[in-house]
Protein backbone atom coordinates (compact mmCIF):
# COMPACT_ATOMS: atom_id res chain seq x y z
CA UNK A 1 0.00 0.00 0.00
CA UNK A 2 1.34 3.59 -1.22
CA UNK A 3 1.45 5.36 2.41
CA UNK A 4 0.62 9.37 1.60
CA UNK A 5 1.16 12.11 4.16
CA UNK A 6 -0.70 15.53 4.36
CA UNK A 7 0.39 18.10 5.57
CA UNK A 8 -2.38 20.58 5.69
CA UNK A 9 -4.18 22.90 8.10
CA UNK A 10 -7.42 23.11 6.64
CA UNK A 11 -9.60 20.57 7.86
CA UNK A 12 -12.24 20.62 5.41
CA UNK A 13 -9.43 20.14 3.20
CA UNK A 14 -7.98 17.20 4.69
CA UNK A 15 -11.22 15.09 5.03
CA UNK A 16 -11.71 15.38 1.39
CA UNK A 17 -8.30 14.51 0.79
CA UNK A 18 -8.41 12.00 2.85
CA UNK A 19 -11.65 10.48 1.85
CA UNK A 20 -10.47 10.27 -1.77
CA UNK A 21 -6.97 9.15 -1.16
CA UNK A 22 -8.07 6.00 1.22
CA UNK A 23 -11.24 5.62 -1.81
CA UNK A 24 -8.19 4.43 -3.80
CA UNK A 25 -6.53 2.25 -1.40
CA UNK A 26 -4.01 5.17 -0.48
CA UNK A 27 -2.61 4.77 3.06
CA UNK A 28 -3.27 7.87 4.84
CA UNK A 29 -1.86 10.32 7.64
CA UNK A 30 -2.38 13.88 8.29
CA UNK A 31 -0.33 16.72 9.67
CA UNK A 32 -1.67 19.62 10.41
CA UNK A 33 1.42 21.92 10.96
CA UNK A 34 5.04 21.86 10.08
CA UNK A 35 6.62 19.94 13.33
CA UNK A 36 4.05 17.04 13.59
CA UNK A 37 4.78 16.72 9.97
CA UNK A 38 8.52 16.32 10.11
CA UNK A 39 7.97 13.76 13.38
CA UNK A 40 5.36 11.64 11.27
CA UNK A 41 7.11 11.68 8.12
CA UNK A 42 10.57 10.35 10.30
CA UNK A 43 8.10 7.79 11.96
CA UNK A 44 5.88 6.59 9.31
CA UNK A 45 8.13 6.76 6.25
CA UNK A 46 4.92 7.94 3.54
CA UNK A 47 5.67 7.11 -0.33
CA UNK A 48 4.96 10.64 -0.91
CA UNK A 49 4.26 13.84 0.90
CA UNK A 50 1.20 16.73 -0.05
CA UNK A 51 2.23 20.04 1.89
CA UNK A 52 0.37 23.20 2.05
CA UNK A 53 2.86 25.89 2.46
CA UNK A 54 0.73 28.35 4.36
CA UNK A 55 1.11 26.25 7.91
CA UNK A 56 0.71 27.82 11.28
CA UNK A 57 3.99 26.94 13.25
CA UNK A 58 6.30 27.32 10.13
CA UNK A 59 7.22 27.94 6.51
CA UNK A 60 6.29 24.98 4.45
CA UNK A 61 9.93 25.57 2.88
CA UNK A 62 11.04 24.58 5.92
CA UNK A 63 9.39 21.39 6.06
CA UNK A 64 10.77 20.81 2.57
CA UNK A 65 14.35 21.51 3.38
CA UNK A 66 13.62 19.53 6.66
CA UNK A 67 12.76 16.42 4.88
CA UNK A 68 15.20 16.90 2.17
CA UNK A 69 18.04 16.92 4.93
CA UNK A 70 17.35 12.80 5.01
CA UNK A 71 15.24 11.65 2.29
CA UNK A 72 14.22 12.11 -1.40
CA UNK A 73 10.19 11.00 -1.19
CA UNK A 74 8.42 13.06 -3.78
CA UNK A 75 6.96 16.20 -2.27
CA UNK A 76 4.09 18.17 -4.23
CA UNK A 77 3.11 21.45 -2.88
CA UNK A 78 -0.54 22.51 -2.76
CA UNK A 79 -0.98 26.09 -1.90
CA UNK A 80 -2.81 29.26 -2.50
CA UNK A 81 -0.06 31.35 -3.44
CA UNK A 82 0.20 32.17 -6.86
CA UNK A 83 3.11 34.06 -7.54
CA UNK A 84 6.04 32.07 -9.11
CA UNK A 85 8.41 33.25 -7.27
CA UNK A 86 6.62 31.10 -4.21
CA UNK A 87 6.83 28.43 -6.52
CA UNK A 88 10.11 28.19 -7.58
CA UNK A 89 11.39 28.60 -3.91
CA UNK A 90 9.52 25.55 -2.97
CA UNK A 91 11.45 23.76 -6.08
CA UNK A 92 14.49 24.96 -5.67
CA UNK A 93 14.18 23.50 -1.77
CA UNK A 94 13.33 20.23 -3.05
CA UNK A 95 9.86 19.93 -4.00
CA UNK A 96 9.13 17.85 -7.03
CA UNK A 97 5.58 19.31 -8.20
CA UNK A 98 3.45 22.04 -7.49
CA UNK A 99 -0.76 22.47 -7.58
CA UNK A 100 -1.99 25.95 -7.00
CA UNK A 101 -5.32 26.06 -4.75
CA UNK A 102 -8.05 25.34 -5.80
CA UNK A 103 -7.41 22.33 -7.86
CA UNK A 104 -9.30 19.31 -9.28
CA UNK A 105 -9.18 16.18 -7.57
CA UNK A 106 -8.42 14.63 -10.71
CA UNK A 107 -5.32 16.52 -11.59
CA UNK A 108 -4.20 16.05 -7.98
CA UNK A 109 -4.13 12.23 -7.33
CA UNK A 110 -3.08 12.41 -11.47
CA UNK A 111 0.40 14.06 -10.35
CA UNK A 112 0.19 11.67 -7.30
CA UNK A 113 0.45 8.44 -9.27
CA UNK A 114 3.05 10.24 -11.80
CA UNK A 115 5.06 11.17 -8.60
CA UNK A 116 5.02 7.65 -7.13
CA UNK A 117 5.36 6.27 -10.37
CA UNK A 118 8.74 7.96 -11.11
CA UNK A 119 9.94 6.84 -7.63
CA UNK A 120 9.16 3.21 -8.95
CA UNK A 121 10.87 3.84 -11.89
CA UNK A 122 13.92 4.92 -10.43
CA UNK A 123 17.11 2.73 -9.71
CA UNK A 124 18.34 2.18 -6.34
CA UNK A 125 21.84 1.95 -7.57
CA UNK A 126 24.02 4.19 -9.92
CA UNK A 127 21.68 6.50 -12.82
CA UNK A 128 20.27 4.68 -15.33
CA UNK A 129 23.11 5.50 -18.34
CA UNK A 130 21.36 4.59 -21.35
CA UNK A 131 18.03 7.03 -22.11
CA UNK A 132 15.21 5.47 -25.00
CA UNK A 133 12.55 7.69 -26.30
CA UNK A 134 10.75 6.75 -29.42
CA UNK A 135 12.64 9.66 -31.62
CA UNK A 136 16.22 9.81 -29.80
CA UNK A 137 18.80 7.41 -27.51
CA UNK A 138 20.96 9.32 -25.36
CA UNK A 139 24.12 7.17 -23.49
CA UNK A 140 25.18 9.32 -21.04
CA UNK A 141 28.23 7.04 -20.03
CA UNK A 142 29.46 7.26 -23.53
CA UNK A 143 28.36 11.16 -24.34
CA UNK A 144 26.42 9.96 -27.19
CA UNK A 145 23.36 10.81 -28.76
CA UNK A 146 21.10 9.54 -32.09
CA UNK A 147 18.27 9.82 -33.87
CA UNK A 148 17.15 8.52 -36.89
CA UNK A 149 20.33 6.12 -36.44
CA UNK A 150 22.68 9.13 -36.86
CA UNK A 151 25.15 10.36 -34.30
CA UNK A 152 24.23 13.89 -33.06
CA UNK A 153 27.14 15.93 -32.00
CA UNK A 154 26.03 18.08 -28.93
CA UNK A 155 28.41 20.14 -27.04
CA UNK A 156 29.90 19.84 -23.59
CA UNK A 157 27.34 22.35 -22.08
CA UNK A 158 24.12 20.86 -23.72
CA UNK A 159 25.23 17.56 -22.30
CA UNK A 160 25.73 18.83 -19.23
CA UNK A 161 22.07 20.36 -19.05
CA UNK A 162 20.55 17.30 -21.12
CA UNK A 163 22.27 15.30 -18.36
CA UNK A 164 20.55 17.09 -15.60
CA UNK A 165 17.04 16.91 -16.90
CA UNK A 166 17.07 13.25 -18.20
CA UNK A 167 18.11 11.87 -15.56
CA UNK A 168 15.33 13.34 -13.15
CA UNK A 169 12.14 12.54 -15.56
CA UNK A 170 9.18 14.46 -14.60
CA UNK A 171 10.69 16.33 -12.10
CA UNK A 172 10.15 20.50 -13.08
CA UNK A 173 14.17 21.73 -12.66
CA UNK A 174 14.43 25.45 -11.95
CA UNK A 175 15.99 27.92 -14.06
CA UNK A 176 18.06 28.71 -10.63
CA UNK A 177 19.22 25.40 -10.37
CA UNK A 178 20.43 24.45 -13.88
CA UNK A 179 21.99 27.89 -14.60
CA UNK A 180 24.29 27.31 -11.03
CA UNK A 181 24.81 23.75 -12.21
CA UNK A 182 26.05 24.04 -15.63
CA UNK A 183 27.29 27.98 -15.58
CA UNK A 184 27.70 28.51 -11.78
CA UNK A 185 26.50 31.15 -9.07
CA UNK A 186 27.65 34.07 -10.61
CA UNK A 187 25.66 33.71 -13.88
CA UNK A 188 22.15 32.24 -11.95
CA UNK A 189 20.18 35.38 -13.02
CA UNK A 190 21.11 35.05 -17.31
CA UNK A 191 18.05 33.09 -18.26
CA UNK A 192 18.70 33.56 -21.77
CA UNK A 193 21.68 31.23 -21.51
CA UNK A 194 19.08 28.18 -20.87
CA UNK A 195 16.61 29.55 -23.63
CA UNK A 196 19.23 29.39 -26.34
CA UNK A 197 20.90 26.14 -25.12
CA UNK A 198 17.43 24.48 -25.07
CA UNK A 199 16.59 25.70 -28.41
CA UNK A 200 19.73 23.90 -29.46
CA UNK A 201 18.51 20.73 -27.89
CA UNK A 202 15.34 20.61 -29.14
CA UNK A 203 16.55 21.68 -32.90
CA UNK A 204 18.72 18.44 -32.66
CA UNK A 205 16.58 16.30 -30.69
CA UNK A 206 13.35 17.15 -31.16
CA UNK A 207 10.74 16.00 -34.70
CA UNK A 208 9.55 19.20 -33.97
CA UNK A 209 11.03 21.81 -31.97
CA UNK A 210 8.74 24.04 -32.06
CA UNK A 211 5.79 21.92 -30.32
CA UNK A 212 8.24 20.07 -28.06
CA UNK A 213 7.39 16.33 -26.71
CA UNK A 214 10.44 15.95 -24.43
CA UNK A 215 11.97 19.33 -23.18
CA UNK A 216 8.96 20.77 -21.74
CA UNK A 217 9.19 24.73 -20.36
CA UNK A 218 7.37 25.91 -17.39
CA UNK A 219 6.92 29.44 -18.47
CA UNK A 220 8.69 31.44 -15.32
CA UNK A 221 10.04 28.31 -13.51
CA UNK A 222 12.19 26.40 -15.38
CA UNK A 223 12.17 22.97 -17.62
CA UNK A 224 11.42 19.47 -17.39
CA UNK A 225 12.19 16.10 -19.83
CA UNK A 226 9.28 14.01 -20.69
CA UNK A 227 10.73 11.13 -21.42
Amino acid sequence: MTRVLVVEDDPQLVRALVLNLQARHYGVDAAPDGATALRLAAARQPDVVLLDLGLPDMDGVAVIKGLRGWTRVPILVLSARQGSDEKVAALDAGADDYVTKPFSMNELLARLRAAVRRTEDTPAGPAATLVETEDFTLDLLAKRAVRDGKDVRLTPTEWHLLEILVTSPGRLITQKHLLNEVWGVSQSSKTNYLRVYMAQLRRKLEKDPARPRYLITEPGMGYRFEG
